[in-house]
């Protein structure tokens, strides 16, 4: 079990193969006839012919050899398939005792299983051919009819081949039926293995104890007689070879170690500092300052052992003991540092548990003993397999350190280390403690009275395999829990701006916050799905599944998921995501290539580049969809029966939306107007800014961005200033005095817009007289521009060349009120006026003036006050 632990958390992190898979022990169990078994198998694994590998090479030979028929080739592959199925089973009756072995016939027949599968699978297409050919054929004619002598020819060749490939369909399924049998069978002698050698029953007594102790003097001798006859051989013939193993590991090693420290150790120093961490400091000292060290173990142990391997150092006796050392050496270093990275003894500041000084130290000592105990126990149960020593010497061995185990956790239920209320307030980690939480306290109890109970009971093996769940399984447990906690941390707001991964994302690439904050959400989801691809798998392996288990299961799960009829790919779902993706990327950078190096190069106007741009992005889009669902494995067809009653709800509830998309595409093919034109819709007038799926973007003279849906733009009139090009008129009313006369006033216009700038002169601008009142004169300037986003310039221009010949040629442009008018009147009105006028300053002393006179020269005809 601990060899399995290690070679996986060693695949993970050195990246190494599984050499020493093979040579370790394999099984957790104590019994010694199970587990020598299992020794013996694990040792001879890579000597193995490779005649349980599925015959995919024998199909394509005989798929080869005879290309006549369908049915023919598959009935080829289906043979190969019998005989190879013959053969696992075969091995799998020699290999009832050897639980690795089982796991490996399993998965080969399970591959044998899914191509038979697909052998039948294969038939379904030609059959479906054929059935639709004889639909059209028809049936047979009646007794006494006739028919041509080709029709019935061939509907004799299709029936016989429907009724081969129906032999074959059977057959398939037949030998599928016994593929899943020998699956069933497998699983259920595995299953019966491994709880017989659970609870498999050895009498405690003082004769076993006796024969034990005469037995391990002898096996002492004979691993002593082993190791100093390698020895020997190694430095007498092999000297150069292990000399050139160790240094090539050591240099491995402090290679990994020096970059990790470089990298790590000025993050870690820096939190050391600190006198008040963050909770997300303590975790990533506590998880940076475990993996360090472990890392560099695994590494060295890893090349160590390789290269023992590989130069031919290592005898088959002696690799398993050595791989055992050198594995179990990095498994106490993770246990050693992950212990005290939670627990930090003389460093409370940084402690994840709330336990004070003393209770840390005390529990650091017990973990660490118990943690040598159980390796002591696998290493020397390795050498018993080795040496093929009595099953005595395995029970007693395995007794020994299920009840020391059993006693340093009932002790540690015992001991008071967590931290009173009071001192966890005020930061004091130097107080006594308090005793655990009952939950935890009875759980250690029962955890240590139930391996001493089944020990003295005598199920070793079920006291053995708690024992290495509690030490091992609760190291990665605990290693999870740090995990957990820091996707936590990282995945809070503000939690990674705290990191300093974050201040450098801030630093580097300008993260704002809000994007900072989405970068550490998806980083601490990340976090949580290694953790458990990553330590569940490892979990798995203790509790007795095989690698050959996990790889079936994993593959199951991700390629073959069933919901009722539905078969569901994750591989494949997966697989078209990406390819969507790609085609999206490339699309979007075909896009950018076409309009920037292309369109832009042969100054086509900007709306149709915008156009062509949209349009290859709908149809990149489009394919990158198909060649994703194709690759999901989706079957459209299959969608038929669903988008059919789905397109009554989009008839009536997505009438708009499919109508705005339909519209859309419309306006991008019709292209009534562009990007950057000038239009009218409705209240609506602006610049066109995008045309979207839904809806067109315009932006007002104002600067307002206004959505317009498209289908308004399909249903409705719309004007286009710049539609074909951008030459226009503008219409500038001018008013001046009713006194003026018209004629004239044209001409001043005629002679001032001529000089305007920004306007056509052919065809010349045009003056119009619109209308007149008594007050005034309206006056129309018409001009014709080359482009008519001008127009307000050029009005401005206008009305100032028109105000200002005005005032040069004495225009009036004055208001409604009527101008001065002379009047001629005759001497005697101008005495009396004079006299009116000179009363009205002062007192005279005539009195009143005689207005008779006046009065008089009022009724007198005008004709008689006219004089010369």
């Amino acid at each position: 079990m601990i060899s399995r632990f290690l070679l996986l958390i060693s695949l993970l992190f050195a990246g190494l193969g599984t050499p020493w898979a093979q040579t370790a022990t394999p099984s957790t169990t104590p019994p010694p006839a199970a587990a020598s078994g299992q020794g013996a198998a694990g040792t001879s694994a890579p000597a193995q012919p490779p005649s349980t590998a599925p015959p995919q090479a024998g199909y394509a030979q005989a798929a080869a050899s005879d290309d006549s028929t369908p049915s023919s080739q598959a009935g080829i592959a289906l043979e190969a398939a019998r005989r190879s199925l013959a053969k696992l089973t075969e091995q799998a009756d020699r290999a009832r005792d050897d639980d690795n072995r089982l796991a490996e016939v399993k998965a080969s027949v399970d591959d044998v299983a899914r191509q038979i599968s697909d052998i039948s699978g294969g038939l379904r297409p030609r059959l479906d051919q054929i059935k639709a050919r004889l639909g059209e054929l028809g049936d047979a004619p009646a007794a006494g009819s006739t028919e041509p002598a080709v029709v019935s020819d061939e509907r004799k060749r299709l029936v016989a081949e429907r009724n081969e490939i129906n032999a074959v369909a059977s057959a398939a399924d037949d030998l599928s039926g016994r593929a899943n049998q020998l699956s069933g069978q497998i699983t259920e002698t595995r299953r019966n293995l491994f709880s017989g050698t659970l609870l498999r029953y050895t009498e405690i007594n003082l004769d076993v104890f006796t024969e034990g102790s005469s037995a391990i003097f002898g096996e002492a001798y004979a691993f002593y007689q082993n190791v100093s006859s390698w020895l020997i051989f190694v430095v007498s013939y092999k000297r150069v070879a292990l000399l050139s193993a160790i240094v090539l590991s050591m240099i491995s090693a402090l290679v990994l170690l020096t970059l990790t420290r470089r990298l790590f150790s000025p993050l870690i120093g820096r939190g050391r500092r600190e006198i008040e961490p963050s909770y997300i400091t303590k975790l990533s000292i506590a998880f940076w300052s475990t993996m360090v060290p472990t890392v560099a173990s695994l590494t060295f142990a890893a090349s160590s052992y390789f290269f023992l391997q590989t130069f031919k150092v290592l005898r088959p006796d002696i690799a398993p003991v050595v791989a055992n050392v050198l594995f179990g050496g990095a498994a106490l270093v993770f246990l050693w540092m992950i212990s005290h990275a939670v627990l930090a003894p003389g460093h409370g500041a940084f402690r994840l548990v709330r336990v004070s000084d003393r209770g840390a130290n005390r529990l650091v000592t017990l973990i660490v003993i118990m943690a040598v105990v159980n390796l002591l126990d696998y290493l020397l149960g390795t050498i018993s397999i080795t040496l093929r020593s009595p099953i005595v010497l395995t029970v007693i061995k395995s007794f020994v350190a299920s009840i020391i185990i059993g006693v340093i956790l009932l002790w540690m239920a015992m001991i008071r280390p967590m931290l009173p209320p009071d001192a966890e307030r005020h930061g004091a980690t130097d107080v006594p403690g308090r005793p655990w939480p009952k939950p935890i306290r009875f759980l250690l109890i029962g955890a240590g009275a139930g391996l001493i109970l089944c020990a003295l009971g005598g199920y070793v093996g079920l006291a053995r395999f708690i024992a290495s769940q509690i030490v091992i399984t609760g190291a990665i447990l605990v290693t999870m829990y740090i995990g957990i906690l820091t996707g936590k941390a990282i995945a809070k707001q503000d939690g990674l701006a705290k990191t300093v991964f974050g201040r450098y994302l801030q630093r580097r690439f300008k993260f704002e916050q809000v994007t900072l904050d989405q970068t550490g959400l998806a980083v601490g989801l990340s976090i949580y799905v290694l953790v458990f691809f990553i330590f569940i798998p490892l979990i798995l392996l203790l509790w007795g599944f095989k690698i050959a288990d996990l790889e079936a299961g994993l593959y199951q799960v991700l390629t073959n998921i069933q919901i009722g009829s539905i078969s569901i790919s994750l591989v494949g779902i997966f697989g078209g995501i990406l390819l969507f993706v790609i085609g999206f990327l490339f699309t979007r950078w075909f896009q950018r290539w076409l309009d920037s190096s292309v369109l832009a190069r042969s100054r086509v106007d900007l709306g149709v580049r915008n156009s062509v741009k949209t349009g290859v992005g709908y149809l990149g889009m489009g394919l990158a969809g198909l060649i994703g669902i194709s690759a999901a494995g989706l079957n459209l067809s299959s969608l038929a029966l669903v988008a059919g009653a789905l397109s009554l709800g989009v008839g009536f509830g997505l009438q708009n939306i499919v109508s705005n998309f339909v519209s859309g595409l419309i306006l991008l093919v019709e292209r009534p107007f562009k990007v950057g034109d000038w239009v009218i819709s409705g209240t609506t007038e602006g610049f066109v800014k995008r045309i979207s799926v839904r809806a067109t973007e315009i932006e007002t003279f104002q600067r307002q961005t206004i959505m317009v849906p498209n289908s308004l733009f399909i249903n409705a009139s719309v004007g286009n200033w710049t539609h074909r090009n951008k030459l226009g008129r503008v219409d500038v009313p001018i008013s001046v005095h009713g006194s003026n006369d018209p004629r004239h006033v044209i001409a001043v216009l005629r002679e001032a817009v001529a000089d305007v700038p920004n306007i056509l002169r052919n065809p010349e601008p045009l003056i119009y007289f619109k209308d007149f009142s008594p007050d005034k004169l309206e006056f129309e300037v018409r001009v014709y521009l080359p482009d008519i986003l001008n127009g307000l310039s050029v009005r401005t221009e206008v009305r100032i060349a028109a105000l200002e010949a005005f005032r040069k040629d004495g225009v009036a442009i004055g208001g409604p009120a009527a101008p001065e008018v002379p009047v001629k009147i005759s001497p005697d009105t101008a005495r009396l006026l004079t006299a009116l006028l000179e009363k009205g300053r002062g007192p005279h002393d005539e009195g009143d003036l005689d207005l008779s006179a006046a009065r008089h020269a009022e009724d007198e005809p005008p004709t008689s006050r006219d004089g010369p």
